[in-house]
């Protein structure tokens, strides 16, 4: 179990990594973005954004 977390962490490291090192300027972007938006629709789109990460984690566990 602890290692299903900490290859999970990994993989989010690696992702948010390349993110940042590819694409700096999208990033600043994305962030303008999220100031520009209020707290109550940042709050959903997070909520969304879980329930999806879920879902996949929830139906990659059905097929394995």
């Amino acid at each position: 179990m602890i290692e299903t977390l900490i290859t999970g962490l990994g993989l989010v490291l690696v992702i948010e990594g390349l993110a940042l090192a590819l694409a700096p300027s999208r990033i600043e972007e994305a962030l303008a973005f999220l100031a520009a938006i209020g707290p109550e629709r940042r709050r959903a789109l997070g909520l969304a954004a879980l329930a999806v990460g879920v879902a996949v984690l929830w139906g990659l566990r059905l097929l394995a």
